[in-house]
């Protein structure tokens, strides 16, 4: 099943296709064809004999029956066999159906999978070897500015997704989010919210809903809170899908537990607050996830860690 950081990724081009032309351009070099319009295309592509395959996402650049150029968007959060032959087809397909140049994207959210799917498809077609483009954690900015960061409002949102743990890039898109309209608000800190790792998103959960942020508003922490309940919502279904024998409760806790001690952690240790050893493992051992959510406010004011564990 799709995850809700997939299905962010995939509107995120679905939204805006001039999305995928600038991050080819601008973060991995690819040359294409410059001022023409993109499109969704059909994302549906069919290698008969054998069996029907689907992207995640298809542009066109130019007009849509005669593009000058295609674009085929995949996202990838781990490896999968033959996932990478699949690639090569997709690209095969759509070459057949528009008779264009085609670049194959692969958005990667872990480092180690950018490295495997960045490996050129070596096929049994002759001479046909797929070098596909792919766009992971290291290859996107990290995004520090609050003014870029509100004018580049879906970039910034892949840098809250791959460097959200470093305070400086959470700050910018939490600060870059109040330049925006009341209108524009809402959609740009939910996406970040779905695309946000566990420990960002307790991080933000935290800051959202503390008074001593007098920079965010009411409603920003109002959004986090929709975007913190559906990433709880999607955790526990996730769970239930993966056979968590102890229960929806246990698998929300865990997941979402852990994430809560890690931003404690992180917030500390950013602060420059010293976490002696049995600190540590009294935070990352807990399972009380009512006890972590005390703790992680308590950790953006505390100045040692006895303030943390004051009165429990």
């Amino acid at each position: 099943m799709p995850s809700l950081e997939h299905d962010s990724l995939n509107q995120l081009f679905q939204d805006r296709p001039e999305f995928a032309v600038e991050l080819l351009r601008d973060q991995l070099g690819v040359k294409l064809p410059d001022d023409l319009p993109a499109t969704l295309a059909p994302n549906e592509f069919n290698d008969r004999p054998s069996r029907d395959i689907r992207a995640d996402t298809v542009i066109t650049l130019g007009r849509p029956a005669e593009p000058d150029h295609a674009l085929i968007i995949e996202i990838q959060r781990r490896r999968e066999h033959n996932k990478r032959e699949t690639l090569a087809r997709y690209a095969a397909a759509l070459w057949l159906r528009l008779d264009c140049p085609i670049t194959v994207m692969v958005m990667c959210t872990d480092t180690a999978v950018a490295t495997w799917a960045a490996d050129p498809v070596v096929t049994t077609l002759r001479d046909y070897i797929l070098p596909p483009a792919v766009l992971g954690p290291d290859q996107i900015p990290a995004i520090t500015d609050p003014t870029y960061a509100s004018h580049h409002p879906e970039l910034a949102a892949l840098s809250l997704m791959a460097h959200g743990t470093h305070r400086r890039v959470l700050d910018a898109y939490t600060e870059g989010g109040m330049m925006l309209t009341e209108s524009e608000m809402p959609l740009y800190y939910e996406r970040g919210f779905n695309l946000a790792s566990d420990q960002t998103r307790a991080i933000l959960g935290a800051i959202m809903s503390s008074t001593s942020w007098p920079v965010y508003s009411p409603l920003a922490r109002e959004h986090f809170g929709k975007g913190l309940k559906q990433g709880h919502e999607q955790g526990i279904e996730q769970g239930i899908e993966q056979g968590i024998e102890q229960g929806i409760e246990q698998g929300r806790t865990q997941g979402v537990g852990e994430g809560t001690a890690r931003a404690v952690i992180t917030i500390l240790t950013d602060r420059g607050i010293h976490i002696p050893d049995t600190a540590r493992q009294r935070i990352t051992t807990c399972d009380d996830q009512t006890q972590l959510d005390t703790w992680l406010h308590r950790s953006l004011t505390a100045t040692t860690t006895d303030d943390l564990f004051t009165n429990g």
